[in-house]
């Protein structure tokens, strides 16, 4: 199969920790060797210059072809119009990405065009599968699916694409059902788990964990106390708020961040009103090298996001023996099935602390929270993958799960 991969949250030279999981997901379709698969990543650029030192003016720099995320990847930019123009993005993505798709469809024609966002990749793709007369395929990640519904322009167009996709994939069973209660064909969606790097997620002893990362200059860490760890984009949807609150109920313990954006000054400064400023730790943008030592020194990984589809970063808690405490979300019940992978707690700050206290006083052992996880891995999740674009191709029934 010659497959054209449309995405545009993946790893660059500027950001190589853009869209970490994605990556993992299209070099093991890759290594796999059953697929020749075409990757392109459009970047949005402003049409004007910014500060210079801007993150958008960076970006501008990236080459259109490149293969440091581990496979080769086109970067065509396309013009972004930032805050105000999101509802275009993906027409202005399809006429970026077209003469380059024609170009590669000329040489060596694809069988099918997939988009790894519903939005904007899902009706950009749409718009490159019907100019080529191919089928196309697409996936939910979560926040795609529950951030851009809300905005009209934005769901008629996902919902074209959804009419016209021969497949479409969710994250988990919970976000296919949220996709069908929009209006989005059921018979046509199948549930695809993420993947895990257990080479790389895997429990190390918390004590020894706790000693490392508190030894590291760039992290430094307390070293004593009971520590929460909350993984994610400083931004209100993650909900690090909830969690500053639960910790004035939760004497003794620290709270470490792990993860920069827009919500940092408000943090630091509710973490300040609060009298906790000594117990709320901002790390920073935390990379994969050193993520799982932050998360096996952690006793419990709080994430209490407005929404999520199945996130990464709760199978990357789990499987370094950490548990979590996340709301009831998206596929947050086919991941906690019992109190030793942690608890789901409302999003309030008194919920949360509750829910933390109960895991302080009896905490699971490393092995018995990563046996929960034991399922996921990059190779399963590119099989799976892989089945899915063949079934698709022949016509076969969408699976249930995978």
């Amino acid at each position: 199969m010659r497959i054209l991969s449309l995405a545009t949250l993946f790893p660059n030279p500027v950001k190589p920790s853009f869209g970490v999981f994605v990556g993992n997901q299209m070099r093991a379709i890759v290594a796999g060797g059953e697929v020749d698969l075409v990757m392109v990543s459009p970047i949005g650029v402003p049409p004007w210059p910014l500060s210079g030192r801007h993150p958008y003016d960076k970006l501008r720099l990236v080459p259109e072809i490149d293969d440091s995320a581990g496979l080769t990847v086109h970067y065509p930019k396309f013009t972004l119009i930032p805050k105000i123009g999101g509802n275009g993005n993906p027409a202005r993505i399809a006429r970026a990405v077209l003469p380059l798709v024609r170009r590669l469809h000329a040489e060596k024609p694809f069988d099918l065009v997939d988009a790894q966002f519903f939005f904007p990749d899902g009706p950009a793709a749409a718009l490159l599968a019907r100019e080529l007369g191919i089928p196309l395929t697409v996936k939910a990640r979560g926040a795609d699916i529950h951030y851009w519904s809300q905005r009209p322009a934005a769901l008629d167009q996902m919902r074209q694409a959804a009419r016209q996709a021969v497949g479409i994939l969710a994250v988990s069973k919970a976000l296919r059902e949220d996709m069908v209660a929009l209006g989005m064909p059921r018979e046509r969606i199948g549930v695809h788990y993420t993947g895990l790097d257990h080479e790389r997620f895997h429990p190390i002893e918390r004590g020894a964990a706790r000693a490392l990362v508190s030894a590291m200059p760039n992290l430094g860490i307390w070293p004593e106390g009971p520590l929460i760890v909350t993984p994610g984009s400083l931004i209100p949807r993650k909900g690090q708020a909830l969690v500053i609150e639960a910790l004035a109920r939760l004497p003794g313990a620290r709270l470490a961040l792990a993860g920069v954006g827009e919500d940092e000054k408000p943090l630091r400064a509710l973490a300040d009103r609060l009298g906790l400023g000594d117990r709320v730790q901002f790390l920073g943008l935390v990379g994969h090298d050193l993520l799982p030592h932050v998360l096996c020194a952690a006793d419990v990984l709080v994430l209490p996001s407005a929404s999520e589809g199945l996130a990464n970063v709760w199978i990357e808690g789990l499987a370094c023996g950490t548990p979590i405490v996340v709301p009831d979300i998206g596929g947050a019940r086919e991941v906690v099935q019992d109190p030793s992978a942690g608890r789901i707690a409302e999003r309030t700050p008194e919920a949360i602390a509750a829910a933390v206290s109960d895991i302080l006083a009896d905490p699971p052992s490393q092995s018995d929270v990563s046996a929960h996880v034991s399922r996921f891995s990059w190779g399963v999740n590119a099989q799976n993958l892989v089945r899915f674009w063949r079934d698709v191709l022949s016509g076969e029934p969408i699976y249930a799960a995978a």
